[in-house]
């Protein structure tokens, strides 16, 4: 994966917080990490994170009459943080074949694009950014209670926010859940989280009601994500017609099997497995290694909204 080095990067909804500390309340019971099938702690986007998504989009769907997360007092607020500055140096596509950090915001940059021309064509709802992608460590505050580094990365839909501890691609994907390394698979990850607040546009995150099970509305609304960042994927060599430029210079095959395989480690079948249980279908929030990777493509290959449609088939 290469970026066009004369592409121009907006660090504008690029924010890091810095290293968090521990506080009071929040998610998982006075900050502890949140359990997730299969007995691991709750990996992040591709493990377990929906479980915090799932769990504030049916209380919001409950109304006044049901509970939330705390939004003050139970952890850290990150607007009072000092912002770090770790994205000030990204200007360029070069800065960013050259940078981690960098090549983040490109990768937000290019999703913020794409979807900012793709989703007011093909659907009634209107496009605009999330708050902004925020990454961190140790501890964090967000609009859905506080979180910690075992969560990884994971779309708030109270803030419009994706957060990222960078950390979990080593210390989570590839060590707990044996997943690949690789340029390509933070931005995966990264897509499948901003598929997160595409569904949030699109009131899609309503419909969830069922939490677990091989075709509940949480693997549905997974492997919609999953779906989305399979067409992002496939747009991101395209050229941009208002610069004649395409952030991507390159996306190649081994960068596509990265995604790949980073949706294989974290399908529910795998992550039972990982973890020395059964294979429990009844306990899935995301799907299965098969699955993931069907969705993924699917997006891929077709590269549209209709066909990302997981919520309209009985087969997925």
């Amino acid at each position: 994966m290469r970026f066009n080095p004369k592409a121009r990067l907006d660090t504008s909804r690029m924010r890091d917080a810095g290293r968090g500390r521990r506080g009071g309340g929040g998610l998982g019971g006075g900050g502890g990490a949140i359990p997730i099938p299969g007995g691991m702690k709750a990996g992040g986007g591709i493990g377990g994170v929906v479980i915090i998504v799932l769990f504030l989009v049916l209380t919001q769907c409950m109304g006044d009459g049901g509970s939330s997360l705390p939004r003050s007092g139970g952890g850290l607020d990150s607007s009072r943080m000092a912002e770090s500055g770790r994205y000030d140096g990204c200007k360029t596509g070069a800065d960013a074949n050259d940078s981690a950090d960098c090549a983040r915001v490109a990768v937000e940059n290019s999703l913020y694009d794409y979807w900012s021309t793709t989703l007011p064509d093909q659907s009634d709802a209107s496009f605009h950014a999330e708050k902004k992608v925020e990454t961190f460590t140790g501890y964090i505050g967000t609009g859905c209670g506080q979180a910690t580094s075992d969560v990884g990365p994971f779309y708030c839909p109270t803030d419009q926010t994706i957060y990222l501890d960078t950390s979990f691609f080593r210390a989570v994907l590839q060590q707990q859940l044996g997943g690949p390394s690789g340029d390509f698979v933070e931005p995966y990850v990264i897509a499948h989280e901003y598929g997160h607040h595409i569904q949030n546009l699109l009131g899609t995150m309503a419909r969830v009601k069922t939490q677990q099970g091989p075709t509940s509305d949480s693997v549905r609304l997974e492997l919609q994500a999953d779906c989305y960042a399979g067409m992002w994927a496939r747009s991101a060599t395209t050229t941009d017609d208002a610069t004649g430029q395409a952030l991507f210079s390159s996306l190649t095959d081994a960068d596509i099997q990265q995604a790949i395989a980073a949706a294989t480690s974290g399908g529910d079948d795998r992550i039972q497995e990982r973890s020395g249980g059964r294979v429990n279908p009844e306990q899935w929030t995301h799907g299965s290694a098969a699955e993931r990777v069907r969705w993924f493509r699917t997006g891929y290959t077709q590269g549209t909204l209709d066909a990302c449609d997981t919520f309209g088939t009985n087969n997925l």
